[in-house]
């Protein structure tokens, strides 16, 4: 969604999935190309696909229904997930003698957001190759009857990310949302209606991503640029000298020094937003205690500046969030990421009219006034969306590993903040080099075995499905 909007809206339309084989033939032989010339990834490496072509040779018989539930750390996973099902399947279906018809595809489930900042045309492309949207935020009833008959009716599986939204990190799985066991219940439930006998079953797709070689040079200089940005001086090596002499390790200590750029980083661009928000918005935070090490340590921080960067940071995080909520008049409730759905919801009303049936029909003043509550929407929206951006960082997740992957990460996260901060794209996202992908066809996990459970506790049954999935999805972190 672009960073503001000034203008009234038309309510958002629904955009119907509308498969077109000769768009998505035409997609497959394009994607070579694309996934070398505009993406980073070099390779896409896959375990346990023959379960995977089996499972489609299933549901081509009429034995199985299933959905792909994928890990989401990163903006190229729907590419990913396009190499599995049009590429690596079929490779593995011929290797194992499985017979498959043709195409292999997937429909899926996307964000009804991502065409208002991609453009009108990914809605139609995802239109076309079977993709139907979500509204976040609320009960799109439109948008979950959709998603709820392809689920149980189309010609092909469906997929979609359980953890709702990206998180930047290869190695921490978000809480997931109850959306997708549910989903599955009902497809149970309208089988099982139709007297139909297939099996219903989730696929936990995990999703990994690993540069080809250790970003150090590229990394160095986003610190050197996000550094700038900041208004903050180059970092001395005065510490890192010291230690060199009384250990040979040196790339060891070079990690520990960019580690500290970032640890320095993100103290001062806490501290200032928590002047920023104390100053102009009147909010109370905790006391300012400096979570920046004297020296570079040996181990990267300790459990005291760790404990001290979390609470600031979820205290900052709910600050910003109460600036949204209290425009909107929502009470703070839920995770961050359910107030965040709450606050995006709240600004699409208030831009996106429902109540408006023709916006050039409006009076002058009706359309002025109508403009301002939508502008100011939008800039609301801004806190809600530097919370987005932030909400996934931990002060372990670096300290934990000291690896160039997690520090990566975390520093292209500040890129998020900061772009967002400075009116930029936070979609122009710096590529810090090429990368390959491991992905991992998990063991499918049965929702018609738990249907006695849901019909005896629905709110027991799909917790529980959650869960299992969130553990399966989690077991096949590689670190």
């Amino acid at each position: 969604m672009p960073n503001s909007i000034s203008q009234v809206q038309p309510p958002l339309e629904f955009i119907p999935p509308a498969y077109n084989p000769l768009v998505m033939q035409g997609c497959k032989q394009i994607f070579p190309w694309w996934l070398r010339f505009r993406t980073s990834i070099s390779q896409v490496q896959a375990e346990n696909v023959e379960t995977l072509a089996e499972l489609f040779h299933q549901f081509q018989n009429q034995k199985v229904r299933f959905l792909l539930a994928f890990r989401h750390p990163n903006s190229d996973d729907p590419y990913c997930l396009g190499q599995l099902i049009w590429k690596l399947v079929p490779q593995a279906a011929r290797a194992k003698g499985i017979p498959l018809q043709f195409p292999v595809h997937s429909h899926f489930i996307y964000d009804r957001g991502i065409p208002l900042w991609a453009g009108a045309g990914v809605g139609w492309l995802y239109s076309q190759l079977g993709g139907t949207p979500i509204v976040r935020g609320k009960i799109d009833r439109v948008g979950l009857r959709s998603a709820r008959n392809l689920f149980a009716n189309s010609q092909f599986p469906i997929a979609a990310a359980p953890e709702g939204a990206t998180n930047g990190h290869n190695e921490i799985v978000s809480p997931l949302e109850p959306g997708i066991a549910q989903m599955g219940f009902w497809c149970v439930e309208d089988l099982l209606k139709a007297g139909r006998t297939e099996k219903v079953l989730i696929v936990p797709i995990g999703i990994q991503y690993r540069y080809v070689n250790p970003p150090w040079q590229p990394l160095e200089k986003l610190l050197t640029q996000l550094e700038i940005d900041c208004g903050l001086p180059p970092l001395e090596r005065t510490d890192l000298a010291n230690l060199e002499a009384a250990n040979p390790d040196t790339e060891n200590h070079n990690h520990k020094f960019q580690y500290l750029r970032l640890i320095r980083l993100g103290s001062h661009l806490l501290a200032v937003m928590e002047e920023f928000y104390s100053r102009f918005y009147h909010k109370n935070l905790p006391p300012k205690i400096s979570i920046l090490p004297s020296s570079i340590p040996e181990k990267p921080t300790n459990d005291f500046d760790n404990e001290v960067m979390i609470a600031r940071l979820q205290a900052l995080l709910d600050v910003g969030l109460q600036v949204a909520e209290e425009y909107f008049n929502l009470k703070p409730k839920g995770s961050l990421i359910d107030r965040c759905r709450r606050v995006e919801q709240a600004g699409w009303d208030y831009i996106y009219r429902e109540d408006i049936k023709d916006i050039a029909a409006l009076s002058p003043l009706e359309r002025g006034l109508a403009d301002r509550l939508a502008e100011e929407a939008s800039l609301r929206m801004w806190h809600m969306r530097l919370v987005e951006s932030f909400v996934s960082v931990t002060g372990r997740y670096v300290a934990e590993q000291l690896t160039a992957e997690r520090l990566a990460e975390t520093t292209l996260l500040l890129w998020d903040v900061l772009a967002r901060i400075k009116g930029g794209n936070p979609f122009g996202r710096p590529k810090l080099g090429k990368q390959q992908v491991q992905m991992t066809v998990g063991e499918p996990i049965s929702v018609s075995d738990r249907w006695d459970r849901y019909q005896t506790s629905r709110r027991l049954a799909v917790a529980d499905l959650t869960q299992d999935l969130q553990s399966a999805l989690e077991a096949m972190i590689k670190s």
